[in-house]
């Protein structure tokens, strides 16, 4: 497909700063990958000197996928295309010394932080999960924004905000001993090593000659002194991105990152991508209209090519069961007489919550659906500790295994115990695991903490000698069972039936695992290290990307359906209170709620259905909610309001039933 004007102007432009304005379903990828083709083709730009950084791993397997085909594999030898967390860590697996690391750092996920979090607050939060989030969140809130622990005690008046800093100091100082690093880290750590040594720095302006920043909107502090950080003087560079779809200020995110080029970039091009292939025209007159009543730094319309389209049709239900039945009811005759798939349907809500009444209508009428942003098998709390276990038996060096395992369940190996095995690793260059073994121990702990380092270090120790010489089937049941974990889950979860609910799922785990033991008569038998790896390295994602393809209703939330496009897509819960957010509403951040609903508008490509409820039910009480005020900011001689119908009598839903048969025989018979 050839490239428009604009997206002409944005591939070509490349002698200074430049940000492209992408305007929802504007062709940005392309945009993108046409640029990075043009600088290895047509500019001799070497490949490993280039590199497009964006926010997901999906976004950026896309980016490779399709400049693999456009381009020779011997062309993109060396090209980077990651994520910012990747490109972050490529750079400190290279410069961990200068940062005061060992080589073989471990990386702490969201469960690992918490985890240690919790671990340093019991005695004041004692495991209350509002706090010890909240607490995460600041922390990596501190992060983001490049502050310290030292500055963000220094800044702290409340009594909350001191415990909070104080916490984060411990944080930092247990992550440095156990040469650990969190997902922050990623970011807030090659920033700051760039800021405080210029050869580094320079090494890496070196390295990167031009950057390609996907998604731009959505980086927070840190990420835009990073950026500022590689291109620096040469001030080459394309950004791209869309202020009206600027909706993660709750992780960080600031928009006035894009307005904030033109300050520090004086010679900034700036570039509009304002033709849509996507939507229906009547579709993106009512996204303009919509996000016209946001205040705006860059003005841009989006206009398409692809007709106007069918009014925008509004469902009033008298409550959220009647809410869904209506939109099921839509979807089966609307699929009936447009011959269409399950698949073209999403149903975009604003909270998890609102998913479970689709759900069940939709069960009730046999609809296959899938939801999106659920908890994968692989991600619960439960089979990240199993698989902890076995990583930790089959690679005794797997430092991040250990962290999370060695008390739990509890063996009285508190945070003070480990800091001081991470220390002495650190000094000694060896794993933890080894630490744990070490007699040098003794003079650091208790003969109390000691035993119980050494004898968990030769639990393990036993458990692998049995899976090596004996049946590695029945080790792994034995230490599932001397682990206790079974116990520990009913005592630790929120109910009986959660810890039933994740002893299933171990059990799940373990059928899994001794079929691969044992092998099939199409795959053969493999050790448990080979095992392990598989279930370590499979990539879930992967996995769902292949469900995606299924004929399935798609039920997501307007955050996760950001970046994909439906032919037919229900808006539900147009409230005031849910869409804008109450929380929204009282904090005054109304912009950002109405640039969520834009995203919801541009995700149509043919069909828009908005509903609300005229009573809903809220924490036990009944609530009768207004109309979204977003329903009447959309231009209203493009909306069908439907009526409220009146309760059917018994004969009349007969008569409507027989009436849909005859309807039926008829088309059948034709």
């Amino acid at each position: 497909m050839k490239l428009n004007s604009q997206q002409n102007a944005a591939v070509h432009y490349i002698s200074g700063p430049c940000l492209v304005l992408a305007g929802a379903g504007s062709g940005k990828t392309r945009v993108i990958i046409n640029k990075i083709a043009y600088l290895i083709q047509q500019c001799n730009l070497s490949a490993r000197h280039i590199a497009a950084v964006t926010f997901t791993n999906k976004a950026a397997r896309e980016m490779r996928e399709r400049i693999s085909q456009q381009l020779p594999k011997t062309a993109t030898r060396g090209l980077t295309i990651s994520t910012f967390h990747t490109l972050g860590l490529d750079i400190l697996k290279k410069e961990y010394r200068h940062i005061g690391y060992k080589a073989n750092f471990t990386l702490f996920d969201a469960q690992d932080s918490l985890a240690l979090i919790k671990e340093l607050s019991q005695s004041d939060i004692q495991g209350d999960k509002d706090l010890l989030r909240a607490l995460q969140s600041r922390i990596s809130h501190w992060k983001n924004e490049l502050i310290l622990p030292a500055k963000a005690i220094a800044d702290a008046s409340d009594p909350q905000d001191i415990s909070f800093a104080n916490y984060y100091q411990q944080y930092v100082k247990q992550l440095n001993a156990y040469n650990a690093l969190d997902f922050d880290d990623l970011i807030l750590m090659p920033t700051l090593l760039f800021q405080h040594n210029q050869a580094v720095k320079e090494k890496w302006q070196q390295k990167i000659q031009y950057l390609l920043v996907d998604e731009y909107q959505d980086t927070n502090t840190s990420q835009y002194q990073l950026v500022k950080a590689l291109v620096n003087e040469r001030q080459r560079f394309t950004v791209v991105g869309d202020d009206d779809q600027s909706i993660y200020s709750w992780r960080g995110a600031k928009p006035q990152n894009l307005s904030l080029l033109k300050t520090d970039f004086p010679s900034l091009k700036v570039i509009k991508l304002e033709q849509n292939y996507r939507s229906a025209e009547r579709i993106l007159k009512a996204a303009n209209i919509l996000i016209a009543n946001n205040p705006h730094e860059f003005e841009k319309k989006l206009f398409s090519e692809n007709g106007y389209g069918v009014p925008l049709k509004v469902l009033p239900c008298k409550h959220e069961e009647d809410e869904a039945e209506k939109v099921v009811a839509e979807i089966i005759s609307h699929r009936f007489i447009n011959r269409s798939h399950y698949r073209d349907y999403a149903l975009l809500y604003r909270g998890n919550h609102q998913s479970r009444v689709f759900e069940k209508a939709l069960m009730t009428n046999r609809i296959p659906y899938k939801i999106s942003g659920g908890t994968s098998f692989f991600s619960r709390s439960e089979i990240k500790d199993m698989m902890a276990y076995l990583r930790l038996v089959v690679n005794h060096d797997d430092d991040n295994a250990l962290l999370r395992i060695i008390n739990t369940p509890r063996r009285e190996i508190g945070a003070a115990t480990l800091e001081k095995v991470g220390l002495l690793a650190n000094e000694k260059q060896i794993s933890l695991f080894a630490a744990c073994c070490e007699s040098e121990l003794s003079m650091h702990l208790s003969a109390r903490s000691q035993n119980a380092v050494q004898q968990f270090a030769k639990w393990i120790s036993l458990i692998a000698d049995n899976a090596q010489r004996a049946d590695p089937a029945e080790a792994i049941r034995d230490l599932i069972r001397q682990s206790h974990y079974e116990a520990w889950l009913f005592e630790s979860s929120t109910s009986p039936k959660a810890a039933e609910m994740a002893l299933k799922n171990i059990n799940e785990l373990y059928r899994w695992i001794s079929e691969m033991l044992a092998g099939k008569e199409d795959e053969p038998a493999m050790t448990l290290p080979e095992v392990v790896t598989r279930l370590t390295l499979r990539d879930m994602m992967e996995r769902q990307e292949q469900e995606d393809n299924a004929d399935q209703v798609q039920l997501l939330t307007f955050h996760a359906s950001k970046g994909l496009e439906f032919p037919y897509v229900f808006m539900v819960g147009m409230e005031e209170g849910i869409l804008p957010h109450q929380t929204s509403i009282d904090e005054g951040n109304v912009e950002e709620e109405r640039r969520l609903a834009y995203v919801g508008v541009t995700r149509a490509q043919r069909e828009l259905i908005f509903t609300y409820a005229k009573e809903r039910r809220q924490f036990g009480e009944v609530i009768k909610p207004e109309p979204s005020r977003f329903l009447l900011e959309l231009p209203q001689d493009d909306l069908d309001w439907q009526k409220q119908a009146p309760v059917k009598t018994e004969q009349q839903r007969q008569q409507t039933g027989q009436a849909h048969l005859e309807r039926l025989r008829q088309l059948l018979n034709k």
